[in-house]
């Protein structure tokens, strides 16, 4: 038992510098104090913490105390990505959509934007909706998933997934409007979305 405590204080007092570290740089880098932040992030990042691999991807995607690198950014995004991390996820969705330092590829767009989404990432959860909407990216035209991902979004605060959702519901049959309605309401942050309708057929 006193072996586990030990253990368990040693893991503590390890984690705490690197806690501190990058609170300390994520405050730096709020105050524009970007030469500060880089060196608190870049150790905690290399070290392989998800949250200072996706703010050190940010400072080089948006060339902030670093010089402007978009494979830079996509390498550290990545890595955070990898872990779990949605903003990163949504990020690297981003960049794969717009083939940005990376070949246009709106396949692995689809699936890092579903990672995110499939957290509760408002922004991936309003990109999905559209490319629902819009039979862009190879995905099935389904209004149903549209109107559903951006009731997800309009839920977390996103505005334009708001007005989206309106102007859609003009279009929409009362059957999908219900089928999307039910099928927000039954989904739970970190399970599947789903990917295909009963109603949202032409």
């Amino acid at each position: 038992m006193k072996r586990l405590l030990l253990a368990a204080s040693l893991l503590i007092s390890l984690c705490a510098p690197a806690h501190a570290g990058f609170v300390e740089g994520a405050n730096a880098y709020n105050a524009k104090n970007y030469a500060l932040a880089l060196k608190e992030i870049t150790p905690l990042a290399k070290a392989g913490m998800a949250d200072a691999q996706h703010l050190l991807g940010l400072m080089y995607y948006m060339g902030r105390g670093v010089t402007r690198d978009y494979k830079q950014a996509l390498f550290w995004h990545r890595k955070a990505a990898e872990q779990g991390k949605a903003d990163a996820q949504y990020v690297v969705g981003a960049m794969y959509y717009t083939g940005n330092a990376v070949p246009q590829d709106h396949k692995q767009a689809v699936t890092w934007f579903r990672k995110a989404a499939e957290q509760g990432h408002a922004e991936a959860q309003y990109a999905l909706g559209l490319m629902y909407r819009h039979h862009v990216a190879g995905m099935p035209e389904d209004p149903v998933l549209a109107y559903m991902l951006w009731n997800l979004a309009a839920a977390s605060g996103n505005a334009n997934a708001v007005e989206q959702r309106a102007s859609l519901a003009k279009r929409m049959r009362q059957e999908q409007i219900e089928e999307a309605q039910s099928l927000s309401a039954g989904w739970k942050i970190g399970t599947p979305l789903p990917t295909h309708s009963r109603s949202g057929g032409a």
